[in-house]
């Protein structure tokens, strides 16, 4: 099992470009909200999930937050710590990885971007008719 995590582990390490000057966006991130997302690899992408939010319960209910603008109903009662928001990040070039960004607030599917600013920054760019914008993130943790 070990060599097969090191196996893995070197594989991810080439398809980020490991020996470049990339930062390694592996790790925890805090938005400018409070939420804590996990980067982590996912096959030969990166993913990101939130952990945790600055505010553990929703205000409208009392209870803790669920993926309530979810276009899929059968969705909409599942916690939002364990949602996946970074999907399918792949090298686009040195520092960017290109792929979707799912918006808990709206419930929408972006194309989009994590490029890096720093070792302890990452930007989350979205797209929408060739229009960008986006939010910083900051490091927590690895």
């Amino acid at each position: 099992m070990a060599l097969k995590r090191s196996i893995c582990a070197i594989g991810v390490a080439c398809a980020f470009g490991a020996g470049t000057a990339a930062a390694d966006p592996i790790g925890l991130w805090l938005d400018k909200d409070g939420t804590t997302i996990r980067v982590q690899p996912c096959g030969y992408a990166l993913c990101g999930t939130i952990v945790s939010l600055k505010q553990r319960l929703d205000p409208a209910t009392g209870k803790p937050w669920t993926d309530k603008h979810n276009p899929n109903s059968a969705r909409r009662d599942r916690p939002l710590a364990g949602v996946q928001v970074f999907i399918a990040m792949k090298p686009a070039v040195a520092g960017k990885w290109s792929g979707r960004l799912y918006d808990s607030d709206s419930g929408k599917t972006y194309s989009g971007h994590l490029i890096e600013q720093s070792r302890d920054g990452l930007k989350v760019e979205a797209c929408i008719m060739g229009l960008c914008g986006g939010e910083n993130l900051s490091r927590v943790g690895k």
